[in-house]
């Protein structure tokens, strides 16, 4: 407890959670992997080992898609840990622990162009669903998200910018260890942005 106290700082509360959120292919990853490097557990089971789509892996805990089943008994190997869980499975989570989340926002054609060379490489088909409606379908989405976490008295959000974590990692990682207690090394969190890996430039 003493740890996930010093992660904290002041503001610690007893059972938070750190939540990694953002619509899929928004830069989750990316997030989930600064944090680490600052010093915080992550939690994961690498079920979905990386690929060309992410080539520094996904992040992510097979667990959290039970969440819209109630299904919620992992939720204690989360504490003091951060966890990745899209927005869509957000308002499942339970009131009986406090989280602290970090909500990455990328700009639309982005996430399209991301999802649509993912559905390419996986042999799906990339025009099943239009542009105009999938970007009508997340704003109204990140709306009703954003409005629901205003709301909620044991959830905290820090909103990101993707798109500037790319191009100014320092500021941003002073921003999100201030956010999660200040304890966090800020160095090493801006060493994991790789530029290079931002292909999808709308």
């Amino acid at each position: 407890m003493e740890l996930i106290k010093k992660i904290m700082g002041n503001n610690y509360k007893s059972k938070e959670i750190i939540v990694v959120s953002g619509l899929p292919r928004s830069g989750t990853s990316v997030l989930m992997r600064m944090i680490e490097a600052g010093g915080i557990k992550v939690l994961t089971d690498g079920g979905r080992i990386a690929d060309n789509d992410n080539p520094r892996g996904y992040y992510e805990y097979e667990p959290v898609k039970q969440l819209k089943e109630g299904e919620f008994t992992w939720l204690s190997k989360a504490e003091g840990k951060a966890v990745k869980i899209i927005s869509a499975l957000l308002t499942y989570l339970p009131e009986d622990y406090s989280y602290r989340i970090i909500f990455t926002q990328r700009s639309f054609p982005e996430v399209l162009a991301s999802q649509r060379e993912m559905l390419i490489n996986r042999g799906e088909d990339p025009d099943k669903i239009d542009d105009t409606d999938m970007t009508r379908t997340f704003e109204r989405h990140l709306a009703q998200v954003m409005n629901w976490l205003k709301n909620q008295n044991n959830f905290s959000t820090l909103y990101i910018d993707y798109n500037k974590v790319i191009t100014d990692p320092a500021s941003n990682s002073q921003q999100i260890n201030t956010f999660l207690g200040g304890s966090l090394d800020v160095e090493k969190m801006i060493a994991t942005v790789e530029p290079d890996l931002y292909r999808q430039r709308k």
